[in-house]
């Protein structure tokens, strides 16, 4: 008896400890370990500020790991930041660039365990940074500086107060929670002045996918037959004789073993995240109760299963199952759906697909205020929505590579807030291209570096200079603009991104085949078109003389009267008064009377007048006058 009495004493005590709830402090909170959040959480501890990560489920990497969406789209010439350190993981875990183009969806495939693994080997190492995971946030509530927020986590509850809060959950439940202010589904045409947008608003989102990896067992692992089967949904997902509606569908029907080569990963598994007819599944369930999307995503589920069958009895895949080595499921599952869309929160800006089409020929240069690039196309999923055909097609709209701008991630309403994921302020069809994993990283990246300047300088993110946060992010290997021709180990890399933000030089953006792509052209001569565009940004800020040509010998003349226009220095740098020394720090022989090249004309403009650090910029990509 006194055994059993002592021993429930301990176990009330031991349950008193853990249920007590703890109070701290700390400078930034990230809600969500996904794509965007892990890199958000690792960016603003590694800037020197004390940053918590909350987490739901066990695993790091949200759509990238735990949804299981381990074929990256997009920016395989674009290594910017964080997204670059990932993928220079996976070279270094699988031995080589070639080890991961197992499959032909993408040239960076690789398992979701392995890809968690390197994101918590990341985590572990910024001691700033602290984890928790399996969390359920309880209360959240606004103070006059900051948040309070309480949440429970391995059975204890915290109250926690911190000064910047960055949502990056995987449907923007925490801006919605706050009050922030929100679009959901289809914009309008006219609402944006997208001309591929339809005529009216709606609220259809894309499709989710419960993505399945499998592993080949070498035996007949064919499942039970899911309830609801009908293999007629799936004889349009590659060729087959059974498909009546092929010519209709306006898509390429693949051979019946390109589901399996698509997204094979290295080890011999493979993910199934197939779009043409296959497990993508239609449902809103952004505004639903946490219950109700339970039961949504095992409708997804079952429609992946229902597929699984029918590779395994249509197409003869039957040694193919759910593999029992990848996720911490009971079923094989991955831990949390593909959610390829949310909530879209209204930003101090908001990009359109003008924005990324023509860059240099709208109202606001929102161009100068990146802080990530892209270059997938525009690419959303809606052939399982029951209204598909009656649906804008946006399949594949082509634009140039682009840049996001940083008022994307700002409310305009609330302060202390960032937002990351896919939550940020872009139209419905931009959605389609900011989505993907590695543009979704690189909002991470400069949510954190954005919250830490924050905290650094006293200041709300909104009145964060825009010039500053893109000064963090070319010193961590972030691009700004998207130029193809200028990669982060060039050693003008950074001249080019900041005389590119400032508008003087333009890039050029084309469509070549599937890639999307901005070129710099350093190498070709400045024109005079060029020119004139690069006197027009200067006057508007300052009057200036007119060069004489375009001859490396006048643009040098040039230079030495801005300078003093500038600077309000007469003292010239020694370097450019004599041919050698100008020769040395342009690294190649000038001839007087050749034509100035681009890049040169960029290296000077940086080095001589530095219009990207002198003319500041506001979150429009306006000029700030008298500043």
């Amino acid at each position: 008896m006194r055994t059993i009495i002592a021993t429930l004493v301990s176990i009330l005590y031991f349950l008193g400890v853990s249920c007590e709830k703890t109070s701290e402090k700390t400078d930034v909170l990230v809600i969500g370990g996904g794509t965007s959040g892990v890199a958000a959480a690792i960016s603003s501890a590694r800037q020197g500020v004390n940053t918590w990560l909350l987490e739901e489920g066990p695993w790091l990497g949200g759509m990238l790991t735990a949804a299981g969406v381990s074929g990256v789209d997009g920016n395989t010439k674009l290594p910017s930041g964080i997204w670059g350190e990932f993928r220079d993981s996976l070279i270094n875990r699988y031995g080589s660039k070639k080890a991961l183009q197992t499959g032909w969806v993408s040239n960076h495939l690789f398992e979701p365990s392995v890809g968690n693994q390197i994101f918590e080997n990341m985590v572990k190492s910024e001691t700033l940074l602290k984890p928790y995971f399996g969390v359920k946030i309880i209360a959240i509530e606004k103070k006059e500086k900051g948040w309070k927020i309480d949440f429970s986590s391995s059975n204890q509850t915290f109250t926690l107060f911190a000064k910047i809060l960055i949502d990056a959950t995987e449907l923007g439940d925490i801006a919605a929670r706050v009050g922030v202010a929100y679009d959901i589904g289809m914009d309008s045409r006219k609402k944006h002045g997208e001309q591929i947008a339809p005529k009216k608003d709606n609220e259809i989102i894309q499709d989710l996918t419960y993505v399945m990896i499998l592993k080949d067992y070498f035996k007949d692992m064919t499942i039970e037959k899911p309830k609801g089967y009908n293999p007629e949904i799936f004889y349009c997902s590659s060729e087959s004789d059974k498909c009546k509606m092929g010519e209709k569908m306006n898509r390429t029907l693949w051979p019946k073993d390109s589901l399996l080569s698509y997204g094979r990963l290295p080890n011999g598994k493979v993910m199934i995240n197939w779009p043409i007819n296959g497990n993508d599944y239609y449902v809103n369930s952004i505004e639903q109760s946490e219950e109700e999307r339970k039961r949504s995503f095992e409708k997804a589920k079952l429609k992946s299963l229902q597929f699984l069958y029918y590779l395994q009895t249509e197409l003869g895949f039957n040694t193919y199952g759910l593999a029992d080595d990848e996720f911490p499921t009971d079923d094989g599952f991955p831990l949390i759906p593909y959610h390829r869309e949310s909530r879209r929160i209204h930003g101090i800006t908001t990009l359109t697909v003008n924005h990324l089409a023509q860059p240099y020929e709208q109202q606001q240069p929102l161009y100068r205020t990146g802080i990530a690039v892209g270059d997938y196309p525009v690419d959303h999923h809606h052939a399982s929505h029951p209204d598909a055909k009656n649906l804008p097609e946006l399949h594949f709209y082509p634009v140039p590579s682009y840049n996001l701008p940083m008022g994307c991630l700002l409310p305009k309403s609330i302060d202390d807030f960032i937002v990351a994921e896919k939550s940020i302020s872009v139209t419905n069809i931009v959605n389609g291209t900011t989505r993907l994993q590695p543009v979704v990283l690189q909002i991470g990246q400069a949510a954190g570096v954005i919250a830490a300047l924050s905290i650094n300088e006293n200041l709300s993110p909104a009145k964060v200079r825009v010039r500053k946060v893109q000064n963090q992010l070319l010193e961590q290997g972030g691009y700004l603009l998207p130029y193809l021709d200028v990669p982060k180990d060039h050693p003008r890399f950074k001249t080019y991104q900041r005389i590119g933000a400032t508008g003087i030089l333009k890039g050029t953006g084309m469509n070549v085949g599937w890639e999307n792509q901005t070129w710099f052209f350093p190498e070709k001569d400045l024109t005079q078109l060029d020119l004139d565009h690069a006197i027009s940004v200067l006057q508007y800020f300052r009057d200036i003389p007119l060069p004489v040509s375009t001859k490396n010998e006048d643009i040098i003349d040039w230079f030495k009267k801005l300078h003093s226009i500038f600077l309000s220095d007469n003292h010239i740098p020694d370097w450019i008064k004599n041919p050698k020394t100008l020769s040395k720090f342009l690294g190649t022989e000038v001839d007087p009377m050749g034509n100035i090249s681009r890049g040169n004309f960029a290296l000077l403009m940086d080095a001589i007048i530095d219009p990207f650090n002198g003319q500041p910029i506001d979150h429009y990509g306006q000029f700030i006058l008298g500043q």
